[in-house]
């Protein structure tokens, strides 16, 4: 079986008859050859991989989000590889059959969908069991509420189409430089570069392989209709409300709150599958939603969700998670105090006020922010040394 990499004291402890119907009606997870050492996990949990190690049983149906590594062995360094993540929506009973594939590291599902294979490992699940690990039940309540909004449709269509989530981007150039002619067209490198710019200049411009890429909406530039007057652009870098209803019109018309899965999506993508495109992503629709003042007026249930989203996101990521990333330029707390700015103006529906009040006093308290106060008055103090002394 997989060794855990948390510790064991915060196992569920079953009841044997709850245990049995759970084997016999969740799904599982065959997954054939994977090396030891390497790292798997099913949604917010991860293992190390023992010798024993043939796959995951007593698995709740609905989305999941399966991850892996592979890790060099210690005579090579031991190095961990690129984590890669794959969204399955299982049914009661499912087998996912997989094989390690050694020189692609990376797992070959194809396997599943031979049917007289898939029955071969059916009728000897009972044989496997002592190689399969239980579902981790301790994280089950935190995975649902990261993802309660994300439908099997919305992963498949938000997903690579490759069907893979990989934590580094698989990039190739933009112009193939395949003939003689090209390549000498291109900036030189046999001369040092006179400033970084132009060292960057010089470096072949990079996009991501063709389906391997998120395919996450896409958030306008131009925050403005096309013709904007000087005073419309004003107030629509104020308020995002005419970009935001662009995004809903574009990707997500017949059910707006869908919006709320895509956040969760980024989200998750970044927080278990270390993608950073996630987190980017996660950030832009952020500050979409919480700097939209009229759309806060209109659609009442967009927002009551997004703190109910926001709540569970921000309850779950570790303390140091805003001293390394989100507190970059304070963004977090200026975008959310432009959000509960906008929740207490009128025309806002008064359960959706109270909530933002609610939810503003939590934040307050958990984390020690303080929203009422001018951000700029919270910059860092420039101290000017005297003459003379330097600080090493």
């Amino acid at each position: 079986m997989a060794s855990s990499s948390s510790s064991s004291s915060n196992s569920v402890h079953m009841d044997p008859d709850v245990a049995r119907r759970l084997f016999e009606e969740g799904a599982t997870l065959v997954l054939l050859g994977v090396p030891q050492g390497a790292e798997l996990g099913i949604d917010c949990k991860s293992w190390q991989v023992g010798p024993r190690f043939r796959g995951v049983k007593m698995i709740p149906p609905g989305l999941h989000f399966l991850h892996y590594c592979s890790v060099n062995p210690p005579s090579c360094g031991g190095e961990v590889g690129p984590k890669t993540g794959v969204f399955l929506t299982l049914k009661p009973k499912d087998i996912i059959l997989a094989n390690w594939d050694p020189k692609e590291e990376d797992l070959d599902f194809s396997a599943s969908k031979n049917e007289e294979e898939v029955s071969r490992i059916r009728a000897t699940l009972r044989e496997l069991d002592p190689f399969l690990g239980p579902y981790p039940y301790e994280v089950m309540r935190k995975w649902v509420s990261l993802t309660d909004r994300i439908s099997e449709e919305m992963a498949s269509n938000l997903q690579p189409l490759s069907g893979r989530i990989c934590a580094y981007s698989d990039v190739i150039p933009e112009v193939q430089l395949r003939h003689t002619k090209d390549r000498a067209d291109q900036p030189r490198n046999d001369t040092a570069c006179q400033s970084m710019r132009e060292g960057l200049d010089r470096l072949p411009r990079m996009k991501p392989r063709e389906g391997t890429e998120l395919r996450f909406s896409v958030i306008p530039e131009k925050t403005y209709p096309p013709g904007a007057t000087p005073a419309e652009i004003t107030q629509c870098s104020l308020d995002l409300s005419y970009a935001l209803e662009t995004v809903l019109e574009k990707n997500h018309e017949q059910q707006p709150l869908n919006l709320l899965g895509e956040l969760q999506f980024a989200f998750v993508c970044f927080l278990v599958g270390d993608v950073y495109e996630g987190f980017e992503h996660w950030k832009q629709l952020l500050a979409l939603l919480c700097r939209s003042e009229d759309t806060m007026r209109k659609r009442k249930e967009l927002y009551l969700g997004l703190i109910a989203v926001l709540y569970h996101q921000l309850g779950e990521i570790p303390p140091d998670f805003f001293v390394d990333i989100v507190s970059q330029s304070n963004f977090l707390t200026s975008t959310l105090q432009d959000f509960f700015q906008f929740a207490s103006g009128p025309g806002v529906d008064g359960t959706l006020r109270k909530r933002a009040e609610k939810f503003k006093a939590h934040l307050t308290k958990k984390f020690c922010w303080d929203f009422d106060a001018d951000l700029e008055d919270c910059a860092p103090v420039v101290v000017e040394l005297p003459e003379g002394v330097t600080v090493d």
